[in-house]
């Protein structure tokens, strides 16, 4: 339990900065999709931090620029051009900085710039033209966060069989349980607390919500892992240092690129929330 304290400082400072992002962004939508393409511009640059890219400026500023811009814009007509403008403009770099950055540093900054841009902008879209933006954020950051509270209480105090020690050595198959048992139970709470206090005319979708509190909390720790074995590959601890007990944006967001779009996908077939 070392690692408490510095997880309760980064809390008492983290949420109320998201209630405050909540609470204006429902007054002005746009601020959302503006705070999540700066989030998503900084884990890029962390990302690339990681493999020692982050001074390589043309290289990094098209990746960060690309990160910011469709997170930010992944609900206007311009993602298409995005998109194109990034892959042009990274190959046009990799052309030019040939003899300095290879093809295996060109494809790690593409390829996780792609994945980081992706997953974040489901933060976006989500809540764009959503019946609650505060439902669908809250959904989309409260419970990946659950499932690894989960899975750090109960692996901390019942953990004795390794989930995947070469990767994670911390993660535990207890831990993993308790996660998802964290997570469905914070998703039936959330939905309730939504249900009594917050919503009048709009109806909630319980088995929605408990089928994505079960897949949550598996896809977050698919996310985490994979970006741990980034980690592993490079040699380092963190890609970041911003969050006491943390990390970085990216060590504290990792698992919200594989779910975020989850939630996206179990809204398109199975609507959270209805009118009635």
């Amino acid at each position: 339990m070392k690692s408490l304290k510095p997880r309760l400082l980064t809390a008492a400072i983290g949420i109320p900065a998201i209630i405050l992002l909540i609470f204006f962004s429902e007054l002005w939508h746009p601020l959302m999709n503006l705070a999540v393409g700066l989030t998503t511009a900084f884990m890029v640059g962390e990302y690339l931090y990681g493999n020692q890219l982050l001074k390589v400026w043309p290289l990094s500023i098209v990746c960060i620029a690309f990160g910011f811009a469709f997170s930010a814009l992944i609900t206007t007509p311009y993602v298409y051009l995005i998109v194109f403008a990034f892959l042009l403009a990274a190959f046009i770099v990799g052309i030019v900085l040939h003899e300095t950055v290879d093809y295996g540093k060109l494809s790690y900054a593409m390829l996780g710039t792609l994945v980081i841009s992706f997953g974040m902008s489901a933060v976006s879209y989500a809540c764009y033209g959503s019946l609650s933006l505060t439902f669908y954020f809250i959904a989309m950051f409260l419970l990946p966060w659950m499932a690894d509270a989960g899975g750090f209480f109960i692996g901390s105090a019942l953990g004795k069989h390794k989930l995947c020690p070469k990767i994670s050595p911390k993660k535990t198959v207890e831990g993993a349980i308790g996660g998802i048992l964290f997570c469905m139970i914070a998703a039936v709470v959330m939905g309730l607390v939504f249900d009594f206090f917050v919503f009048k005319d709009i109806n909630i979708n319980y088995f929605s919500l408990i089928l994505l509190g079960f897949l949550d909390a598996i896809f977050s720790i698919v996310g985490d892992l994979s970006f741990s074995l980034i980690k592993r590959h490079l040699g380092i601890k963190d890609y970041g240092t911003i969050f006491p007990g943390h990390g970085g944006f990216l060590d504290r967001c990792d698992s919200i690129i594989f779910t975020a779009p989850l939630v996206v996908v179990i809204g398109q077939f199975m609507p959270f929330l209805s009118l009635g």
